[in-house]
């Protein structure tokens, strides 16, 4: 279990670098010039793609067991640690409140969004093989 955790952690990390850094082309960039539903759509592919790739790199690279206790306490971690840090994320740097951050998912792009945040909490349970 110890490693599953570990790697949950892992998993979380190489997956919320790069979807800060995606999430921030996405605002600056994207969103003015097609508005934030479609930038969000076209997002959203590519951090399920990243969330495979670093889940089967995070189970790999930390010897997860195939236990499926194991595999869905990594993505739990991994899924608590992410909204944690996206409520972080939406208070210090884009300035809301808790309760506006989650007024935001009545909105369909957070809707979304919270949609593959779901996915990437099951991956490690689907993931085999690895």
């Amino acid at each position: 279990m110890h490693r599953a955790l570990i790697a949950g952690a892992a998993y979380f990390a190489v997956v919320f670098a790069f979807g800060f850094a995606l999430g921030t082309i996405r605002t600056l960039f994207v969103t003015p010039r097609l508005g934030e539903l479609v930038a969000v759509a076209a997002e959203t592919p590519a951090m399920l793609a990243a969330s495979w790739w670093s889940c089967g790199w995070a189970l790999r690279r930390l010897g997860v067991a195939p236990r499926s206790g194991d595999r869905w306490a990594m993505g739990g971690l991994a899924l608590a640690l992410l909204l944690i840090a996206e409520i972080g994320v939406s208070v210090l740097l884009a300035g809301r409140s808790v309760e506006q951050h989650f007024a935001l998912y009545r909105e369909l792009p957070a809707q979304i969004g919270l949609a593959a945040q779901l996915l990437f909490a099951v991956m490690p349970a689907v993931r085999r093989g690895v």
